[in-house]
């Protein structure tokens, strides 16, 4: 047998240990990542049905926030009888002249 041959066929020997050595360790890191799988996939549920909730809740305190937007607006006195824009009653500042 040659020298070359000997060669290739040692360094197979050890690339197939090296692979089996490894099967162990892979078995935990794909026993994790079906772990996390699982997790993320409870908490895409979650967020799921939680959302329409979070958005119906948002659109009352959007409400609640325009109407005191009005309240305050009614409750101000015009600036020498100029009535206020609706960019200044959003900012609560007038514009430059």
């Amino acid at each position: 047998m040659d020298c070359g041959l000997a060669r290739r066929l040692s360094r197979a020997a050890r690339t197939t240990t090296n692979a089996v050595r490894g099967v162990p360790r892979l078995t935990v890191v794909l026993a994790e990542m079906r772990d996390a799988v699982k997790q993320i996939e409870r908490l895409a549920t979650f967020a799921a049905q939680e959302l329409p909730e979070v958005i119906y809740q948002l659109e009352q305190i959007r409400g609640q926030l325009a109407e005191i937007e009005r309240r305050v607006v009614a409750s101000r006195p015009a600036d020498n009888g100029r009535v206020a824009s609706r960019d200044e009653r959003r900012s609560g500042s007038p514009r430059p002249s």
